[in-house]
């Protein structure tokens, strides 16, 4: 299984983006496999439908669940219907490393 998450930097001590459309990077997580590939967002600074635009393109890379800071408003029921998961977390200081090992916690 894949799971995107947003980040602000390029390495496992970056924090989580809290924006999810426009965050700066997605990592794509493959909890199997225990590896991951850093994307930079080349959505991140459209004047319009990044939040959609971002869908796409996590979705193009086979990803079921999607963690960020927050989703906009119209993101949720495009994410249903393309059966992914939203995960949201309100704490913005947590590391990537910190939530890859919430993940794999999770799915003992």
């Amino acid at each position: 299984m894949k799971i995107a998450i947003t980040s602000t930097g390029t390495t496992l001590s970056s924090t989580i983006d809290p924006r999810f459309g426009r965050a700066a990077y997605y990592v794509i997580y493959d909890i199997e496999k225990k590896s991951f590939e850093i994307s930079p967002n080349p959505i991140k600074n459209v004047s319009d439908g990044a939040g959609p635009a971002a869908v796409e393109f996590v979705a193009e890379k086979g990803v079921e669940k999607i963690v960020s800071g927050e989703f906009g408003i119209k993101i949720k029921d495009l994410l249903d219907s393309l059966k992914i998961q939203m995960i949201t977390v309100k704490d913005h200081s947590k590391t990537i490393q910190d939530i890859i090992d919430m993940l794999n916690n999770q799915l003992k």
